[in-house]
């Protein structure tokens, strides 16, 4: 019998709890045997619990380092970061393995109880400090390093344009320069196509991660979803006219999302009543238009603002809204109809422009017969109900 488990909303899974990821794990592993990667998804899939996962448990032969970059706001930060993460094991190594140390304490560097403090005159010797730090780490050892560095797109939009272009470009000239010892994992929440495009339209036009794989974080299979949700009933003893069936009803109505599945047998531990399926539909409903924002759905409508232009953004809202309450499907022309006659304009290259943005940000999916719909029902309710979008 599978063993039990609390649930853990919202904080780290540890390594031995994340559920349904060996094969996808498997395949990672074997994409970076060839080259770098970036693992995109929606946020809540679980994409830290993964790459921790992947850092706690990696064959022996590779040496993973993993580091959140979400607070970082300069490429000197960033490279502080990365010395810090790399300089337990640089000490370890042969004796010229010193390079970027001997460079830090040039630019008047210095270490207090074990942190390395980097002087903004330091600044503008970023790039060295990091081609030297990398270096350092691969050619002293017999390992292949893999930097696991999560957040990434955060970071990028933090630092400003200029600089994020320069850290993009340095990071892939590494890459191709350590070709067999170094692999990058970027991962993150926000899709790096918004802060790549932000800097294109800044004047960038270099192809920063054209040598990587982007590999998507689906959410948790039925089969592992169903057995995540029941063990996480037997572990909190939620009371249920059947455990199996409840399982499979929380599954289905959270779309097989780990995080909400935690939150919600969470709250359903402390009902006072046995536990139907009906209680599942009705405590979803209730959360997803709970003011409080519980599981921070609202999220889905701040971020168009916030990376949807003035021009973009009126076409994004009228499309999820028309989407939202479709009886069936529709064609893009359907759409596009729809969305004219909503607003009495559409211009088709803007609209196609949203659509295609839409699907990267994992708000709608078009199948290979050319019909659109919410990539999933359970944000579709949510828009629904915040939108005051029901009947």
């Amino acid at each position: 019998m599978k063993e039990t488990m609390k649930t853990n909303p919202g904080a780290p899974i540890a390594p031995s709890q994340v559920i349904g990821r060996d094969r996808l794990i498997e395949n990672l592993w074997r994409t970076l045997e060839r080259q770098s990667l970036v693992l995109s998804a929606e946020r809540r899939m679980g994409k830290t619990s993964v790459i921790k996962k992947m850092q706690a448990e990696a064959p022996p032969d590779l040496l993973p380092i993993y580091r959140d970059l979400e607070h970082v706001r300069s490429p000197l930060e960033f490279v502080q970061a990365v010395l810090q993460d790399v300089e337990e094991y640089v000490s370890k190594l042969r004796q010229n393995a010193g390079r970027a140390r001997k460079l830090v304490s040039q630019l008047g560097g210095t270490e207090v109880a074990g942190i390395i403090k980097l002087p903004s005159v330091a600044a503008p010797h970023w790039k060295s400090l990091l081609e030297e730090t990398i270096r350092d780490l691969v050619e002293n050892q017999e390992k292949k390093v893999i930097l696991f560095w999560d957040e990434m797109p955060y970071m990028l939009g933090n630092i400003g344009d200029e600089a994020a272009m320069e850290v993009l470009d340095t990071l892939r000239s590494l890459r191709q320069t350590h070709t067999e010892e170094l692999r990058m994992v970027f991962s993150g929440s926000i899709g790096l196509h918004h802060a790549i495009e932000k800097l294109r339209e800044s004047g960038y036009a270099n192809s920063p991660i054209n040598d990587m794989y982007i590999e998507d974080l689906p959410p948790l299979s039925d089969k592992k979803a169903r057995e995540l949700a029941y063990r996480l009933l037997t572990g909190e003893g939620v009371s249920t006219s059947s455990n199996q069936k409840i399982a499979e009803a929380i599954a289905k109505a959270v779309d097989n999302i780990p995080y909400y599945i935690h939150h919600l047998i969470a709250r359903l531990a402390l009902h006072p009543k046995v536990v139907d399926e009906a209680t599942v539909r009705k405590m979803v409903d209730a959360t997803l238009s709970d003011p409080n924002n519980r599981w921070y759905m609202s999220h889905y409508r701040d971020r168009i603002d916030t990376y949807y232009d003035d021009e973009k953004r009126p076409y994004a809202l009228v499309m999820l809204d028309i989407l939202a309450v479709a009886e069936k499907p529709l064609l893009f022309k359907e759409l596009l109809e729809r969305v004219k006659s909503e607003t009495g304009s559409g211009d088709r290259e803007i609209a196609l422009t949203v659509f295609q943005l839409l699907q990267q940000d994992y708000y709608i999916i078009q199948r290979p017969n050319g019909q659109i719909f919410f990539r999933y029902p359970l944000i579709q309710r949510y828009w629904q109900l915040s939108r005051g979008l029901t009947a």
